[in-house]
């Protein structure tokens, strides 16, 4: 069709996986799910809507991820990774395809793509909410950086245009669920912050805009005060990036990622802190 697999990561997203599947099944030549034990209907529902089914214990997505190009036989010349809750409109779908077709033999080996975020009711456009990635890239030339969160594909050679049309960023899962899963992010922020201090994963360069938010992240964020600099995290995307234009959504979203992750992050540490007695 267009020399094309999607792989999608799951577990318990009953709520999410077939209307995703529904936004690719009609371009994409194989659908592969590599699920993790979910206790829903999620594996049902993606056999149902023509997916390949795997299943692989889960350590953190990079793992997963890099586990699937690896396993699961992959024999197109491209991937398209793709979460869940993600949604492809018609115009980003013929994007896709023409710059697949138009880079098909030359170094353009990634594309990154805009995704914005539908949050408590509206699609939001502030306060660092629309997030840039690679997620299609072509088999054998990219996998995951070595990291348990704010992982990245890292291109083993070649370069990456910017995708015009956004993927649509939906959650069909409760506010709570979204919380939960961002005190899990925290955890695995904390523990790959002390392999950087411990030197134990390499960083892995990345392309412009990840190695400008990493070097941002470790170079200026983490030397700041704890606790204070969740508070200035805050003001930077809610005022900054003028999130308090997204309404209520704006500013929940914003309070979201700078006190129940940037602030618990901080407690993560200074509690792994008392415990070492330093």
């Amino acid at each position: 069709m267009n020399d094309i697999t999607a792989i999608i990561l799951t577990k318990n997203e009953e709520l999410n996986i077939v209307a995703c599947i529904d936004t690719i099944k009609a371009w994409v030549d194989r659908i592969v799910v590599v699920d993790s034990g979910s206790t829903d209907n999620t594996v049902e529902l993606a056999k149902a809507a023509g997916a390949d089914i795997f299943y692989h214990e889960w350590k953190h997505y990079a793992d997963q991820f890099n586990w699937a190009l690896d396993n699961v036989s992959i024999e197109t010349k491209w991937v398209y990774r793709i979460d869940a809750d993600e949604r492809v409109p018609k115009e980003l779908a013929e994007e896709i395809i023409s710059e697949m077709r138009n880079h098909d033999n030359d170094d353009i080996n990634g594309f990154l793509m805009n995704h914005t975020l539908y949050f408590l009711g509206r699609f939001l456009k502030h306060g660092g909410s629309n997030l840039q990635k690679i997620t299609v890239f072509k088999h054998g030339m990219g996998d995951f950086e070595d990291r348990a969160m704010g992982e990245h594909i890292v291109l083993k050679q070649g370069t990456t245009i910017i995708l015009k049309n956004y993927c649509l960023h939906y959650d069909c899962k409760s506010l709570n669920a979204y919380i939960d899963k961002h005190n899990s992010y925290a955890t695995r922020e904390v523990f790959d912050y002390y392999e950087r201090r411990r030197k134990l994963n390499e960083q892995a360069y990345l392309y412009e805009l990840a190695e400008k938010t990493k070097k941002l992240r470790d170079g200026v964020y983490y030397r700041l005060p704890k606790f204070f600099r969740a508070r200035l995290y805050y003001w930077y995307r809610y005022y900054g990036q003028m999130g308090f234009l997204d309404g209520k959504p704006g500013k929940i979203y914003c309070y979201i990622q700078a006190y129940m992750y940037r602030y618990i992050i901080d407690a993560k540490i200074y509690e792994y802190e008392v415990r070492e007695g330093k």
